[in-house]
């Protein structure tokens, strides 16, 4: 695969991930995805190719509860995303996730997803 724009980067980066993580029912994998103005958050179960759980910024249940200021493409944001997951897997009794970045580098939004994540109770 030739890399020829940012995307394609982290393509390869992403398959080089997915080789080695994978979501089970026991220990589902929490991925993350983010655009310039939002987060999405999905956890999947790959042995069954099932979602679990997703939140995101666009969501009017998430997207109303947050403040003025506070965007899917701010780390508040991020930080709201990584708190309602928690609480929808929780809520369903899954405590144990694998991370997957996505091919992101691990940094500002998406750190702040995992991070909130961890504090609202979940363990990776």
């Amino acid at each position: 695969m030739r890399i020829k724009t940012k995307e394609d980067r982290r393509d390869r980066i992403k398959h080089r991930i997915r080789k080695r993580v994978q979501g089970t029912e026991a220990r589902p994998r929490l991925t993350v995805f983010r655009s310039i103005s939002h987060m999405y958050v999905q956890v999947v179960d790959d042995m069954t190719g099932r979602t679990i759980a997703a939140a995101s910024t666009v969501e009017p249940a998430v997207k109303g509860t947050l403040a003025k200021g506070v965007n899917g493409g701010n780390v508040a944001g991020a930080v709201a995303i990584g708190k309602a997951i928690a609480e929808r897997l929780i809520g369903k009794g899954v405590t144990r996730v694998v991370f997957d970045r996505n091919g992101f580098l691990y940094h500002g939004r998406v750190k702040a997803v995992a991070d909130a994540a961890r504090e609202a109770g979940l363990e990776f």
